[in-house]
């Protein structure tokens, strides 16, 4: 038996395409703050008009250089307002983006390129360059090569610098001044406007066709929820290569407000204290890492100053207890609540720059005592929930609507059913055209219009509750299911020097794990701790696994007996991107960890 969720009603489409939202945006507030990119020193601004300035010459130079409708313009770059500039003008050329993260192998860059028929490609830097050329012969179909840094490396052929694109734009646009706006009124709704490919858990990465109308979905569903607005200041550091970056663009169109863009997740704290935003979209290991971050520092200090953070949080929990469950803070709580926060709350909340509105986390499983932990200290923090197949946004919670361990109702216009075997099922506006030349891959993702997430939830008064991903649910030799990342979220919130941890058991007679720790946080832990040496050292010493055991033993505390994990190994390094552990949005590539650990998994079962 199926379950239908109730669905909120969609407003009419409000333009055709992604490119005619910008457009739009840039008549109606030119004068407006669009942009913040980091400077030394400071924040540099862009308004609508300057963005058009450049988007435009950037869109007359690709059509100049012979990009036509729906071909394929790629961005291999970090986060950066460059990179939001490429992408606008590709949709302004009326081409289509080929995301390309920075940190993927040369490889898989090769068949990316190749796979998309990509034409022109937007590279970072020399880096980017040289990984292109190492695999030129594979991608034939590249033509050109725009440096959006390290200009002086062009080489005026195969390599040019954006100065050059934007010449040949403004030289295409002194003939034909209107070859821009022409090109953007021709843009169907239905034309292919992004080719985002998976970054693959297992096996090639697959492209994500999402059309012009997929976007102005997103732009306008989420106006229509009445949450962000054209005074807001968002800060914004996640891969816009990731499709819950590129989301961020469409509502911005839509809404107006200013975006700082700084993608060097080192630099986010610094950043959060000098931007001061009203909202912050983030992954769950960046909230992972403020929360245990902020932990550590405390247990560092000791004494007095411990003492009293901990006083405070417990007093903001109840408080906070009392607030979610309809009840009033007042009486003595209410008098300890307004002390803890003017002695240690209200640091916390000038810690992330003292303006935050809400967080928004996504793209993987966060855990409810963190949420409520954000919360407590006056902090929201709101999960959402969406997959690159339904252009990053589905469902959403939102400040008058939220209900902590779950990702919101649907968006408006978005439906959503559960299926017999719990897998969540997604229809409507926001839901991919396909599979890039993968008729059989798409086919088998949909049955009867409805696209088959993969992801096990359920629905939690009209809210989703996502439970596991459908293939990685373990069933022990015993016959029990176990849903993995219920037990990873829990630890990590346990734990704050976890860093990642991959539960494992399948086939198996009891669930064991491998444990990664964050470099930073035991680093120092150990350095208080009295324990020497380098990371791998520290890692594996007897007082750091007495440590670890303590976590695992309190999050089994609270788990039924056939879940609970028996044995666990701490890895002698960190998962992360560049070993392709993780995923760029830093979710563990499952698979790919179990294989590189076999043999420590095996031993566990020996």
């Amino acid at each position: 038996m199926t379950m239908n969720a109730p669905t909120r009603p969609q407003a009419a489409a409000s333009t055709t395409s992604l490119a005619q939202m910008f457009l739009d945006r840039v008549r109606l507030t030119p004068d407006k703050e669009a942009f913040l990119a980091p400077t030394d020193p400071g924040w540099k601004a862009y308004t609508w008009r300057d963005t058009s300035d450049v988007v435009t010459a950037w869109a007359a130079g690709l059509i100049a250089l012979g990009v036509e409708p729906e071909q394929r313009v790629g961005i291999a770059s970090n986060t950066s307002v460059a990179w939001i500039f490429a992408d606008l003008a590709i949709s302004c050329a009326g081409a289509a983006t080929t995301t390309v993260y920075a940190t993927t192998p040369a490889g898989d860059v090769a068949y990316i390129l190749s796979d998309s028929d990509t034409r022109v490609v937007f590279a970072e830097n020399r880096e980017q360059l040289d990984k292109l050329l190492s695999v030129r012969e594979q991608i034939p179909h590249v033509v050109k090569v725009i440096l959006l840094g390290d200009a002086e490396t062009a080489d005026g052929e195969f390599a040019i610098s954006t100065d050059e694109l934007a010449r040949l734009g403004r030289e295409r646009l002194a003939h034909d001044p209107e070859v821009v706006a022409r090109t953007v009124a021709g843009i169907r709704p239905d034309a292919l406007a992004t080719l985002i490919y998976t970054s693959g858990t297992t096996g090639r990465p697959k492209g994500v066709r999402l059309t012009q109308a997929n976007w102005v979905y997103e732009g306008d569903a989420f106006e229509a929820l009445g949450v962000i607005f054209s005074d807001d200041l968002m800060y914004v550091f996640l891969p816009l290569a990731h499709s819950f970056g590129k989301v961020l663009i469409a509502i911005i169109l839509k809404v107006g407000c200013t975006y700082a863009v700084d993608g060097r997740v080192e630099t986010i704290q610094a950043n959060l204290a000098q931007v001061k935003p009203t909202i912050v979209p983030a992954v769950p290991r960046i909230f992972e890492k403020i929360h245990g971050g902020l932990l550590t520092r405390v247990e560092r200090e000791g004494g007095v100053k411990a003492k009293l953070f901990g006083w405070a949080m417990g007093v903001a929990a109840q408080a906070g207890d009392a607030r979610r469950a309809g009840r009033g803070v007042g009486g003595m709580l209410g008098v300890k609540h307004t002390i803890a926060d003017r002695l240690v709350l209200s640091k916390v909340r000038h810690a992330m720059g003292g303006r935050v509105r809400f967080f928004v986390s996504a793209a993987a499983p966060l855990s409810t005592e963190i949420s409520q932990w954000f919360d407590n200290a006056g902090l929201l923090l709101m999960e959402a929930y969406g997959l690159t197949e339904t252009s990053a946004g589905c469902c959403v919670n939102t400040p008058s609507d939220n209900i902590f361990g779950t990702v919101g109702p649907p968006l408006p216009g978005t439906e959503l059913r559960i299926a017999e075997d719990g897998e969540v099922l997604v229809k409507g506006p926001c839901v991919m055209e396909g599979y890039h030349n993968l008729p059989e891959q798409t086919a088998e993702v949909f049955t009867d219009g409805w696209f088959h997430t993969g992801d096990i939830g359920e629905m939690v008064d009209g809210h989703l509750k996502i439970t596991d991903r459908k293939k990685d649910l373990i069933k022990t030799s015993g016959g029990k299911y176990v849903a993995p990342q219920s037990i990873e979220v829990k630890f990590k919130a346990a734990c704050p020097y976890a860093s990642s941890i991959v539960v494992h058991g399948d086939g198996r007679n009891f669930v064991s794990a491998l444990v990664a720790l964050d470099p930073d946080a035991i680093m120092t832990w150990a350095q208080d701790h009295g324990v020497a040496g380098a990371y791998e050292q520290v890692v594996t010493s007897p007082q750091t696994r007495e440590m670890v055991q303590g976590y695992i033993d309190e999050v089994n505390a609270h788990l039924p007996r056939w879940e609970t994990v028996k044995k666990f190994e701490i890895l002698p390094q960190d998962l992360t991107v560049e070993a392709g552990d993780l995923t760029p949005s830093f979710k563990v590539k499952r698979k790919a960890v179990e294989g590189k650990y076999a043999t420590v998994l095996d031993s566990f079962y020996a």
